[in-house]
């Protein structure tokens, strides 16, 4: 009767251990699905996420490329008028630079 009592102990064990096999794997295939649905969730929410910066950048672009028209106008304004200030700039002085040039080459120090 022992032995039979021991086989009994010995076969719950068995169930037992089969049991908490099949809980630990169940408890595996939980966290895999998990961690799918949560990198699935991640990967959506990246994608919408590129979508509104995408969105956003090609909005400030079409904002900036309609005025660069008036800036390019702008500039080249901007640039005509500093031309033309260098040129009457360099047209007051040059006398005065070729005179100083003039008297530095034909001096001669001894």
């Amino acid at each position: 009767m022992d032995n039979n009592r021991g086989q009994n102990g010995i076969q719950l064990l068995l169930a037992a251990e089969q049991e908490a096999q099949h809980i630990v794997n169940a408890a595996r295939s939980a966290k895999q699905a998990r961690l799918k649905q949560a990198k699935d969730e991640a990967e959506k929410e990246i994608a919408e996420f590129r979508a509104q910066m995408e969105a956003e950048f090609q909005r400030k672009v079409a904002e900036t490329s309609g005025d660069s028209g008036a800036n390019v106008k702008r500039l080249e304004q901007e640039t005509e008028a500093k031309i033309g200030h260098l040129k009457s700039e360099s047209e007051r002085i040059s006398q005065d630079v070729i005179q100083m040039l003039l008297r530095h080459v034909t001096t001669v120090k001894v």
